[in-house]
């Protein structure tokens, strides 16, 4: 018995030195890559990969497959070593990493089947990982572990004591996150350097099982996660004390070496006994139960009557509950404004769909993009101003394909005497810049209950990153509950043969500009009116139509100029068709606290500006 303990001690020892030595040979063959930390992981990785990890290979979709996140991406020479060793790749592409298309790219992306998320910005495994085992504790109730390889580095991070302290609170028992603590950063010392206790002390003080353990003891490390699958009603956390570049003297906890490939890579093979091709047969989950059914009803939006006066973020609330009664997939997260974006309608009705993240923007995305990658339709919301802190997970989750719907309410000057900490006038600009995201503003009630249900579909247009901006104030319904609003349109809403230039607004300002046209009829000035609630993708022809109808073009929006509908409008004719005139109103000032029509006066786009704009464009264009 001895002996044969002896034996396997001695194959995980090996299988270290293999993940050491491909991740050596990947770097050196791509000219580029972190090898040394990956070498500090290997026997970490080897004994997971072999001892403790299930997971189906050839069916990365299992509902059972334990869930293995790379917090530290920059050691993707690692993880696809681990994935040579199981026979998920083979060795001829491992040696086309970092290269033009291929799948083993410098930081994982899931282009590769067994990768779930994007990784590469410190700081976010974790955090998806607590939306992860979040699916797996309260919506699947299938008993996967998910694992997070984590850098001591990026335990500086905010964001991963957002989610250390989430984790605890929601007893993510099925969550083991193991921090690689070889005591080296990119520039050298980390905080604690090789300190286990330091770490050990702050989870145990958020609530969680901390063992420490030396990183590089195969046996130990092997108790130590049996120990972290064994503990009940708190996550566990395995701190291991390893050394970066492990096995070659001359990187072996060595500064400046971080990110380089080995000088001597030969040699360095050579040093940690050469090339191994040994085969894990990884472990498979047990059969998973079927999952619990989900709702698949009749979606009855609710249905606003013209006239009616109705927040958009009260629609918001009235239709999530609707698309969750109607889809048992769709999910709600807030950060502890639910009452606030109306997010509170589908939590009283749906308390085991709705997921309170408190005031944790980044966690509160992160777990977002961990529900989503459980088949799961998560739409998250909070103050538009205050997403802005999450953006880095937002940018993570795009380059990630992730598919999640972000909800920003009380957004632009309209929201009154709160003042400019509340105002989100950001938004729209920085949802804009996201690949391949989908920004829409509704103006009214039912505009408002069609998109949130287009938004649960993640068709071709809608694919990604949605986010859509709701107001605080109620809003006349102008729009029948039987209309429609595709992804990329828009609404005209005023036209005549006369008309002098084109009004482009979307949101609060699109009510704006309806009573600046009444205004601007009355004497005589006729104008186009439209309703741009798709910001992006925006409708290029309509836009065109309007120009070449008018000739002139205001856009007015309740945001800073940069980045909203102006700069979306003007990009319409970046292709070097003629460009009409332009002009663009928006928030340039500084708000204080106000009443929300004291407001709109203020940064220019009320009504009554509106018309004064209008009219002296006109009268410039009768001078000249």
């Amino acid at each position: 018995m001895e002996s044969r303990k002896r034996a396997e001690l001695a194959e995980l020892a090996e299988l270290g030195q293999q993940l050491r030595v491909d991740s050596v040979r990947v770097a050196d063959a791509a000219g580029s890559g972190h090898p040394t930390s990956s070498m500090s992981a290997a026997d970490l990785a080897a004994v997971l990969l072999a001892r403790h990890l299930r997971y189906d290979f050839d069916r990365p979709d299992h509902l059972g497959n334990d869930r293995l996140i790379l917090s530290k991406g920059h050691a993707s020479p690692l993880l696809y070593a681990m994935y040579r060793a199981a026979g998920a790749i083979d060795d001829e592409e491992l040696l086309t990493y970092r290269q033009r298309g291929s799948r083993l790219e410098g930081h994982p992306t899931p282009r590769l089947p067994w990768v779930d998320v994007a990784t590469g910005s410190l700081g976010q495994g974790l955090p998806v990982g607590v939306g992860v085992a979040l699916a797996g504790k309260r919506l699947d109730r299938v008993p996967y572990r998910v694992w997070v390889l984590s850098g001591d580095s990026e335990m500086a991070e905010g964001s991963v004591w957002e989610a250390v302290e989430h984790a605890a609170n929601q007893h993510l028992d099925n969550l083991t996150l193991v921090i690689d603590v070889n005591g080296l950063g990119q520039r050298g010392p980390t905080r604690h350097g090789r300190d286990l206790a330091a770490y050990s002390r702050r989870l145990h003080a958020f609530g969680w099982h901390a063992i420490e353990v030396d990183g590089h003891d195969p046996e130990a490390i092997d108790l130590a996660f049996a120990e972290a699958r064994s503990t009940i009603g708190r996550p566990a956390a395995v701190i291991a004390a390893t050394h970066k570049g492990r096995g070659v003297a001359a990187v072996e906890d060595r500064e400046g070496r971080h990110g380089k490939p080995l000088k001597n890579a030969e040699a360095a093979i050579a040093e940690l006994g050469g090339l191994r091709s040994i085969h894990v047969d990884v472990q498979k989950p047990d059969p998973a139960p079927t999952p619990p059914a989900t709702v698949a009803g009749q979606l009855d939006l609710p249905r606003y009557e013209f006239g009616d006066k109705v927040a958009t973020r009260d629609a918001y609330g009235a239709a999530l509950a609707a698309v969750g009664a109607a889809r048992g997939d769709v999910v709600a997260l807030d950060g502890e404004v639910s009452d606030s974006t109306r997010s509170q309608t589908f939590a009283k009705e749906f308390p085991e769909r709705f997921f309170e993240c408190y005031i944790a923007e980044q966690q509160l995305v992160a777990a977002a993009v961990g529900l989503q990658t459980r088949g799961y339709v998560p739409y998250a919301s909070s103050f538009a101003a205050f997403l802005t802190r999450a953006h880095d997970f937002v940018r993570m989750a795009a380059i990630g394909g992730a598919g999640i719907n972000l909800v920003g309410s009380h957004a632009g000057v309209a929201i009154g005497e709160d003042g400019p900490s509340q105002m989100g006038l950001e938004d729209l600009a920085l949802f804009r810049a996201v690949h391949g995201s989908t920004v829409l503003y509704p103006c009214d009630a039912n505009q408002t209950a069609k998109l949130v249900a287009g938004m649960a579909e993640g068709d071709a247009r809608t694919r990604g990153i949605r986010y859509l901006r709701i107001t605080r104030g109620a809003t006349p319904v102008i729009y029948s509950a039987d209309e429609e609003f595709p992804v990329g349109g828009s609404t005209l809403l005023r036209s005549g043969d006369d008309d002098r230039l084109t009004l482009l607004a979307a949101g609060v300002t699109v009510h704006e500009a309806l009573r600046a046209a009444d205004v601007l009829a009355e004497d005589g000035i006729t104008v186009r009116v439209v309703d741009l609630y798709s910001v992006k993708p925006v409708d290029a022809e309509a836009v065109q139509t309007a120009a070449e109808l008018t000739g002139c073009l205001v856009t007015i929006e309740d945001h800073h100029p940069e980045g909203g509908i102006g700069d979306a409008v003007a990009e319409v004719f970046a292709d070097g068709r003629p460009v009409p005139r332009l002009v663009r109103l928006g928030v340039r000032n500084m708000p204080g606290s106000a009443t929300a029509a004291e407001q709109l006066s203020e940064s220019g786009i009320d009504a009554d500006s509106i018309a004064a704009a209008v009219k002296l464009l006109v009268e410039e264009a009768i001078v000249r």
